[in-house]
Order: C-alpha cells, then structure tokens, then sequence
C-alpha cells in the first residue's frame, strides 16, 4: 500500500467555522452555537471557556466524531482545509480528555503504530516513528509493554504519542495534562511543541490551566457559554486586557486565584490506619505497585495522596475505598468508621460501603448507572431509604451548588469532561459518607466550579467526614489538605 501520509504533516491545516453549532440528543441546550472561527495554517491555539462552553464538542467536530443524526444536530458549516472533518481523519490527530477511550490494542508499539498503519505508512517508517513518539512523550516502556497495566497519566502519554506519531496537519489536544504529575506536564507540552517545530502542524488545545499553554501558543480563543466567542487574540493581550472578563466567566486566569474562606478544624478521630501497605491492581493475586505506605485517615482532615504517574496512587485510592483487597501490610478500619461491618473494608458489603466509603473513580463515566443527572444524584440517596422530599431537596441543592442544574434532564454520558466529574463527586456528596475518597477531583473544572467543589468538601470535612484525594492539582492541595502522602515511583512511601 503507498504512503499516503507523506505531504500530511509539512503544513497545517485551516480550520473554518461558520455560524457553526452542535447539540447533542437529549440536551436542552445546544453545546456550541453561533461560532465563527478561523484558524489559520501552522497557528497554535489555546481555546478556553467556562466548564461546559463547548470546547470539547468543537474538537470532535473538528476531528469528525460528533456522530450521526442520532447523536445531535448541527447548525452551520465546520471545515478542515475546506472539507468536512469526517473527509479528513486522516489528516487530523486528536487525543480526547479520557485516556482509557484512546486504548486499542494490548501492547504499547502496537498501540502507537495503529494509526499509522491506517494510513499506509511503510513498515520500517512506523517503528521509527513510535520510538520517535515515545521519547517525545516521555514513556518510557517498552513496545512490548501491556497497555492495560498503565496508569491513567501513562495511557495519556500513550495517546499522545499515537497521534502525534500519524504526522497530522491538524493536532486536536483535549485536556492532554490533566492526568500528569507536574514533571509530565512540562514534558508533554515541550514534546508536543517540538512536534509542531518539525512538522509545521497546526494546534488547538484545550486547558483549564491557561499558564502550562501560554508561552507556546501564538493565540488565545475564548468560547461564550451562551455561544459565539468572548474573547480572541495574543494571549497576552486577551489575558491582561479581558482579565476581568474572563475571571468572572470562570476562566483561569494566570495570577487570578479563587478564594476559598479558612476552614473550621474540627476534632479528630482515626477512621482508617495503614501499617506497612502493599496495594495491587489484583489485590494478594498480582504484583504490588506500591508498598511501604503508612498513613492514617480521620475525621474532619483531608489527605491529599500525589506522586509521579505510575506510582500507585489511583490503586491505593481503590484500596482505601475497599475496593481492592491489601496486597500486603495491614489496613485497618476504626470501630467510629467500620461500626459492625468489621475492620477490614474490602470485605465490607456495597450497602455497608455506602454510608462508610463514597468513592469518585479515575474515570468518572465507569460510576453512572441512569439515565438522566437528577436520576444520578437520587440513586444513593434513594438506596438508603431517604424519604422522597428529602432526596428531591438533596438533588436540588447539589444541582445548584454546581451548576449542574440546566443539565438535570441530560443524560450523564452526554455531559462534558469537566460537568461529568462535577457529577461524579456530586453523586457521593448526596449520601454524606463518613469518608471520601476522590480520584483526581478537580479534574477539568473551571475556576468558578472548581471553587464550589472545593467548598461542597470543606462543609463536609467541617462536619466530621474525612477525605482522601489522588491529585496533580497543586492549588487543590494548597486549599484543602491537613495531611499529604507522596508515592515515589518505584520507592517506599514518604509522607509530608
């Protein structure tokens, strides 16, 4: 077959958009609309906006998987160097905010090679190419290595390297740090902007977190939740001239800080106390991935769990949740958490788990079971027994609280990346457990609504719950943790 992909990635692609517009089935509300933008051939941009502005949906537009007439309904007109995006896949490269999406096949190489493949490219000009993404990224594994025993940060890289290993003209980055360690960050933005050096490629990349992007961008795009664009231009000039603007449509704004008040210490009591721990994706089954963890969980105290990927923390955050069973040492829940369920949450029930442990996975989608957010919010609540006025004013309060309650009537699926972990943390909320157990929180939240669930978690730490987060987010750590762990990569734990 020939090498199709040869002239793909020695220019950029355009993108137009006229009057353009999407919704999505189910939603009352369109995720786009009104949008004129052009984005010229070799321009990086950096698109912004409110949590739920639209900003993903653009990208799958642009990279020709929004769906059929099944799946919403478009307004407008959306190109890639003049043909629709569907045309053009092969000259597009995306990498989406959820990186178990992106995984397809077994091994590493095979799995950066795959694209490449689908555009003809010659054999021995692949392998060189996914050495060449790997090192870009950062992985360092070998093709051999199995993708299903990555962390959530390694499949990230893992898809980056995938589409930046396809040369595309158009490169389409979904939040692509937002599951790495503060070093990986760095990485992965000076990889990807060495890629564009080279290829000449054009970038619009999605961040929440305006300064990892700014000093490698040429050009700032600010999406209107209500539709359109608020803002458009030099980052430097759209950040200090638009500044107020923008802080008060829940943009990050560089230097621009949400505030959150002091907390209320509390009295504490241990709730769960680990000696020696081991945690493993297969509990006693399989390796550990971490070992040598001591720490101890209480009442009214937040512990914020960091580290490099890969380090184990989204397993220890599953363990603690009694998910997953020790795979050495001893983890021990007190008689104020455990009551008559015993001291060994892994053996606890799911109703016994439910008013103990609330847990927010990784991947916020593997916890939804209905079909509409009020529905969502109501299942724990209505599994205890909650009268029905009680739920109903539960669900109403966190509906409001984070700004989920246009949305009540969606369906979860439908949601953006940021809304779907507002409702994920907000569907443990509603049963008020004893502990928390949160796995990346904060992830792709806007100012505004990353300040509410900062908040929503203080009320409850002041009221005598507990909190353990795995997170990358360092002003998360900075608002709201009593207590910090680090697991180093391939090292015995370190508290701080």
């Amino acid at each position: 077959m020939p090498d199709r992909s040869a002239d793909r990635g020695d220019r950029g692609a355009r993108v137009d958009a006229r009057g353009w517009g999407w919704r999505h089935a189910g939603r009352r509300l369109p995720a786009v609309s009104d949008l004129d933008l052009v984005v010229e051939p070799g321009e990086r941009v950096l698109l912004l906006g409110a949590s739920g502005a639209g900003k993903s949906t653009l990208l799958a537009g642009l990279a020709g998987v929004l769906g059929g007439d099944d799946e919403g309904d478009a307004t407008g007109e959306l190109l890639v160097d003049g043909r629709l995006p569907a045309d053009q896949r092969g000259r597009v490269g995306l990498v989406l905010q959820d990186p178990d999406s992106q995984v397809v096949l077994a091994r590493v190489g095979d799995d950066v090679a795959f694209g490449c493949e689908n555009l003809g490219v010659p054999r021995d000009e692949i392998w060189r190419r996914v050495d060449e993404s790997l090192d870009d990224v950062g992985l360092d594994l070998p093709r051999s290595a199995s993708t299903s025993a990555l962390s959530g940060g390694q499949k990230q890289r893992l898809a980056l390297a995938g589409a930046l290993a396809m040369r595309p003209g158009l490169v389409l980055l979904d939040e692509p740090t937002a599951s790495l360690d503060p070093a990986g960050v760095v990485e992965v933005r000076d990889s990807v902007h060495r890629a564009l050096d080279r290829t000449g490629a054009t970038l619009v990349v999605v961040e929440h977190r305006v300064s990892v992007w700014s000093p490698v961008v040429d050009r700032v795009v600010v999406l209107a939740a209500g539709g359109g664009v608020l803002a458009d231009g030099h980052p430097d000039d759209v950040l200090v001239a638009e500044r107020d603007r923008l802080t008060a449509a829940g943009v990050w704004v560089p230097g621009v800080a949400p505030v959150v008040p002091p907390r209320t210490r509390t009295t504490a009591t241990t709730l769960l106390t680990a000696d020696d721990l081991a945690v493993g994706r297969r509990g006693r089954r399989g390796p550990a991935v971490a070992t040598g963890v001591d720490l101890t969980v209480s009442s009214g105290r937040a512990l914020a769990v960091t580290g490099p990927n890969g380090a184990g923390k989204s397993t220890l955050a599953l363990t603690l949740a009694g998910l997953l069973s020790t795979a050495g040492g001893s983890l021990v829940a007190s008689p104020e958490l455990a009551d008559d369920a015993g001291p060994t949450p892994s053996r606890w029930r799911s109703r016994e788990l439910l008013t103990r442990v609330g847990t927010v996975f990784q991947d916020p989608e593997h916890q939804f079971l209905t079909a509409t957010v009020r529905a969502e919010l109501a299942v724990g609540p209505e599994a205890l027994g909650a009268p029905p006025a009680r739920v109903a004013d539960r669900v109403d309060h966190l509906l409001e609280r984070l700004r989920l309650d246009h949305l009540a009537l969606a369906n979860p699926f439908t949601l953006s990346g940021g809304e779907k972990r507002r409702l994920s943390v907000a569907t443990v909320l509603a049963t008020r457990p004893r502990l928390l157990v949160l796995d990346e929180p904060t992830f792709g939240q806007d100012a505004r609504t990353w300040r509410e669930l900062v908040l929503l978690l203080a009320e409850l730490l002041d009221e005598g719950s507990a909190v353990a987060a795995v997170t990358h987010d360092a002003e998360f750590v900075e608002a709201l943790a009593d207590d910090r762990l680090v697991l180093p990569a391939g090292a015995r734990t370190v508290a701080a």
